[in-house]
């Protein structure tokens, strides 16, 4: 399922796309990434591995807090803190990490996250503390 704007999309940097992660919504506040549970994601035990999980996590909860409204200018960030709860092994094929800005002001912001999957399951929440970098890029 998606939820952006074309205008808005950007292609995975190199780490997502290794994972299999997509863009499937942002807009102010918010993201949505989805990732397919690919055998190079999973751990020995067949599940993913909780860094899959973290990943998914952490990239949402930034582009959250990144939106500008204006495909032409990008606003970057650095993850400070990132505590991840993991609560669920996935039933579906498909995980789907939404993230929420919560706070911050002109340095920092704060998010949250979860990550359920396409039966809605509950995976994984986390919480994240961003700090803006400079010039944007």
């Amino acid at each position: 399922m998606s939820d952006l704007d074309p205008r808005f999309a950007e292609p995975a940097y190199p780490f997502a796309a290794h994972l299999g992660m997509r863009m499937t919504g942002w807009r102010d506040g918010w993201a949505r990434f989805e990732m397919a549970l690919a055998p190079e994601i999973m751990n020995r035990h067949g599940n993913p591995h909780g860094g899959a999980h973290a990943s998914l996590l952490d990239t949402v909860m930034g582009y959250a807090g990144c939106w500008t409204g204006d495909p032409e200018v990008r606003q970057m960030a650095l993850t400070l803190s990132l505590n991840v709860q993991y609560l669920s092994r996935p039933r579906g094929t498909l995980l789907i990490g939404e993230g929420r800005q919560t706070g911050g002001g002109r340095s920092t912001f704060f998010a949250e996250a979860t990550v359920v999957d396409d039966l809605g399951e509950l995976i994984a929440s986390g919480t994240g503390v961003f700090r803006y970098r400079k010039g944007g890029a």
